[in-house]
């Protein structure tokens, strides 16, 4: 679910083809996302879901898979 959500926000704010998204996938090197993209698909993720993200949590995430771990950390939190 979580993954999904995610995936979701990459395609609707970088306009990339979801089967391009797996969990190795690199924001910046495969996705060509800049920082403010990043804010953006983190904000609508935290919209989603309902959860807030620390931000210097958020500026270690490289790749989506770490995404995916760091929201479930939080979720669990929740």
């Amino acid at each position: 679910m979580i993954f999904d959500v995610l995936r979701e926000k990459i395609v609707e704010i970088l306009n990339v083809d979801p089967k391009e998204i797996t969990e190795e996938t690199t924001f910046i090197g495969d996705l060509c996302a800049d920082s403010l993209d990043v804010y953006q698909i983190i904000i609508g993720v935290e919209d989603a879901l309902d959860i807030s993200l620390d931000g210097e949590d958020v500026e270690t995430i490289s790749n989506v898979g770490e995404a995916v771990l760091l929201i479930e950390k939080v979720m669990e939190r929740k």
